[in-house]
């Protein structure tokens, strides 16, 4: 992989990030019921996250020498509490899929210190695909 489609690939990245900010926030503004109580407000500390890292994101892509785009991805909707649950659920199983791939590419460039970052990242986007696994009772 290149320096330009890394710089490529984590500006997409960074799209998601702000689509699963943007997803977390309206969600926990709409779900409903007694049982999604506690992943109500899980749901805010993960739109908080999801923006840290879009801000990490932004400054590996300036530091690789490339722009941070303004882009956002799809944002999933739904009328039904569990099924918004569920496209989290796979937004996160997406994003760990990614970042796992984008630190096998990293550390191939050498770019070690951007592979320690996604690795950060990774780490915290599988604890949101735990939580909302309990929260569905998966």
């Amino acid at each position: 992989m290149t320096k330009d489609e890394m710089i490529e690939a984590l500006n997409g990245d960074l799209a998601d990030e702000f689509a699963r900010a943007i997803q977390y926030i309206n969600h926990a503004a709409l779900i409903t019921g007694a049982r999604f109580g506690s992943i109500q407000k899980e749901l805010l500390v993960h739109a908080t996250e999801e923006m840290q890292h879009a801000t990490t994101l932004a400054d590996q892509v300036a530091f690789l020498g490339g722009k941070p785009n303004t882009a956002v991805d799809a944002i999933a909707t739904s009328d039904d509490s569990e099924e918004m649950l569920r496209q989290d659920l796979a937004g996160e199983q997406a994003a760990v899929a990614r970042y796992k791939i984008r630190i096998r590419d990293a550390m191939a460039m050498g770019e070690y210190g951007l592979a320690r970052v996604l690795q950060d990242i990774l780490v915290m986007e599988e604890e949101h695909v735990k939580d909302l696994e309990n929260a569905l009772g998966l």
